[in-house]
């Protein structure tokens, strides 16, 4: 049995959206755990209403105080009885056969403990964005992905929450979803997941990230998720493309801190980045957006 659990944090508005896309599924060997992270809208409400018109007699709702996606995440995993756990933001959505490509993934590749498929961008403006993919290992819609970093390395993050099954013991195997990190915390349990196991993967998108939903959050002073990966680096160093997907974080936060003018916090994460993939072309954002900065002051 598949267990999908959704994390709700006032999203009433988008919620049923994501329920429909989960009953389009006509998949009947699932559950659906509801973590109602302390919301203050009618989310929960809404659910309920939307199980009862609907006949979702396998949905659960659990309810906790306020602590943020991870510990939601994590507690849907704690309640799942499912042999796997998938995840669907209640802001974005499946289409139509996105279980049934799971399930097949995990019959047809019965030695990995990740399941996932690729998705595609939705903006604001109602336009479609593929995710592009490079490095894939194999040939064809299917298959294993033994070199994870490599390819993320090189490519959009091949896994996205909203596309990623994964066996329950192994998500528990490394203590699921990191709590209190407010941005990157699934990137590194994929990370940690990735050191562990090969990831089956299907190439065609069967997931929907709808963009422009969750507020851009400031980066949090303390880095955690780099201290967490340079941890998971020094004991495995040999996992080919880790080092430079270490760096890869780096750069991201770098340009992450640019974009709030955090210029301090910017040229510690290059420093870290070129720590571990020493090239001058990262460089490269930190001076345009500074002198761009200045010049706007």
């Amino acid at each position: 049995m598949i267990s999908i659990v959704i994390p709700l944090y006032n999203k009433g508005k988008l919620v049923e959206r994501a329920l429909g896309s989960i009953v389009e599924q006509n998949f009947r060997d699932c559950e659906i755990v509801v973590v109602d992270d302390g919301s203050t809208d009618d989310s929960a409400e809404v659910v309920r209403r939307y199980a009862a018109v609907h006949g979702l007699d396998s949905l659960r709702i659990v309810a906790q105080a306020n602590a943020g996606v991870g510990a939601a995440r994590n507690r849907g995993i704690a309640e799942a009885r499912g042999e796997y756990v998938t995840f669907l933001d209640a802001d974005d959505e499946w289409k139509p056969g996105h279980l049934p490509v799971l399930a097949a993934l995990a019959a047809r590749y019965p030695g990995c403990s990740v399941y996932a498929t690729n998705y595609e961008n939705l903006m604001p403006d109602g336009s479609v964005v593929p995710n592009a993919l490079r490095n894939v290992p194999f040939v064809g819609t299917d298959g294993v992905i033994g070199n994870y970093f490599v390819m993320a390395a090189e490519s959009n993050p091949p896994l996205w929450t909203s596309a990623v099954m994964a066996r329950r013991d192994a998500l528990l195997a490394v203590g699921g979803f990191p709590e209190g990190i407010k941005s990157g915390e699934d990137l590194l349990t994929w990370a940690r997941l990735a050191v562990r196991s090969d990831i089956a993967y299907c190439t065609e998108s069967s997931a929907v990230y709808r963009r422009g939903y969750s507020n851009p959050r400031p980066p949090e002073a303390t880095d955690e998720v780099g201290r967490q990966l340079e941890l998971l680096y020094a004991e495995n160093q040999n996992a080919a493309g880790l080092k430079r997907y270490l760096a890869l974080w780096y750069n991201m936060r770098m340009s992450r801190c640019l974009a709030h003018r955090m210029y301090g916090r910017a040229l510690s994460a290059l420093f870290r980045s070129l720590r571990y993939r020493p090239t001058l072309r990262i460089a490269k954002p930190l001076v345009k957006f500074t002198i761009f900065g200045l010049k706007k002051q």
